[in-house]
């Protein structure tokens, strides 16, 4: 055993599996800036407060797995659990919404949740989400879902199902909430410990609770879409409608509330049955009223995110990532060539070439080894006599082909 270990929760992230990483990445900045999308980085360390006006106080994410402390002033701050609440913070702080609306970004980075760690969830996870904030048309929850489809139809993931539901506003929900109430009431026993303590604080979570039991007393709860205003209604139906004109597959799951108080009217959720118990691949919806809440003008907003390592475990297994290798290797025999090599070296790296040279104390044979296990696509051999004739070897890795090329043209023979 190792002195020193990663800690439990958390992994470290290196090839071969970066690779599949950078390409998620690249695909959804891509998709991203199609739709207008621009990146927003905010800090990994937000105040406390923030989360916990946004989440709700009585989340199970701030009740049980915020990892918060108090910094040496005396502040509480949190890592931040989710993306969306910094967003949101830095929106209203910088007056963002003075700018023309939709402001539409997206961002990527650790998350942090201090939860029991298992196959697709950790303490440290990392997501990639957007946000858009400054209009409630419909148009815009169709877009971004339309944007999250393309991102995951671009990296061939199959067999998905995307979930989506309504759970109306302050005008609708309350009605909705004691149709539930009363409904739950006299069955409230058989739940779980967490889900008699939702009854007391937000009896809506338990929709989403994942416990057997649970599931099976809740079957016949009333649904939230019967409980929509005329306002709540038009906007689901309009964006079904959209959906339906663009053939995205969805189905309507009444049980689907999200587990954060922000949420309001459109949420949704992508699965997979490939990852088992933790099966959301993307989630979100929309938080109209949060952007008030932080300080801000009246803006109704949507966003999503994408976890990372479940969209890593699917792609694992099919993705076929070109994995990338060194264009030329230097080998070198004498002082000289390896001076030479250095100035070759730079040249090429100039001009954005991929190359790795020889150190001293390596023997040619031993140099030559260590080419091939980079699978470098060239090999250059420097010596004494290639010094004094102006002339290198080459040799292509590939097929074997070989040859002699002037020093002087080595910077054209590869580019």
């Amino acid at each position: 055993m190792t002195k020193y270990s990663a800690l439990r929760g958390t992994q470290d992230i290196f090839p071969p599996e970066i690779y599949i990483w950078q390409k998620v990445e690249k695909v959804a900045r891509d998709v991203f800036s199609a739709y207008g999308f621009q990146e927003l980085r905010a800090p990994i360390i937000e105040s406390t407060e923030i989360f916990v006006r946004s989440i709700g106080e009585t989340s199970d994410i701030v009740e049980k797995e915020m990892y918060t402390f108090s910094d040496k002033a005396g502040r509480s701050v949190t890592l931040r659990p989710e993306g969306t609440a910094p967003v949101v913070r830095c929106y209203v702080q910088n007056r963002l919404y003075n700018l023309p609306s939709p402001q539409k970004f997206f961002y990527s980075g650790p998350m942090f949740r201090y939860e029991r760690p298992q196959k697709g969830r950790l303490r440290q996870f990392y997501h990639v989400g957007v946000e858009a904030l400054g209009t409630s048309d419909p148009k815009i929850d169709t877009e971004i879902l339309l944007m999250l489809k393309i991102i995951l139809d671009k990296l061939n993931l199959k067999e998905l199902s995307y979930e989506l539901n309504s759970i109306g506003c302050e005008k609708c929900r309350p009605d909705y909430k004691k149709a539930l109430l009363n409904f739950l009431s006299d069955r409230i026993n058989g739940f779980c410990p967490d889900c008699k303590r939702r009854y007391e604080f937000n009896p809506l979570r338990i929709l989403d609770c994942k416990v057997k039991e649970c599931i099976k007393l809740r079957m016949d709860a009333p649904k939230v879409t019967d409980f929509l205003c005329e306002d709540c209604k038009e906007h689901f139906e309009t964006l079904m409608s959209s959906l339906r004109l663009a053939d995205f597959p969805y189905t309507v799951n009444h049980d689907m509330v999200r587990g954060l108080d922000y949420y309001t009217r459109t949420t949704f959720e992508v699965t997979s049955k490939q990852l088992g118990a933790q099966n959301a691949v993307a989630a979100g919806g929309r938080y109209d009223k949060l952007v008030e809440e932080f300080g801000g003008p009246p803006t109704p907003a949507i966003g999503f995110a994408i976890g990372m390592e479940r969209v890593s475990e699917l792609l694992s297994s099919s993705y076929k990532t070109e994995i990338p290798v060194p264009e030329v290797f230097i080998a070198t025999v004498g002082l000289p060539a390896e001076n030479e090599s250095l100035v070759i070296a730079s040249r090429l790296r100039e001009k954005g070439i991929w190359v790795e040279i020889g150190y001293t104390g390596h023997s040619l044979r031993s140099q030559l080894r260590r080419a091939d296990r980079l699978s470098a696509r060239y090999v250059l051999i420097m010596g004494d006599d290639e010094i004094k004739s102006g002339k290198l070897k080459w040799k292509r890795l590939s097929d074997g082909s070989q040859g002699e090329i002037p020093i002087t043209e080595v910077l054209d023979f590869f580019s």
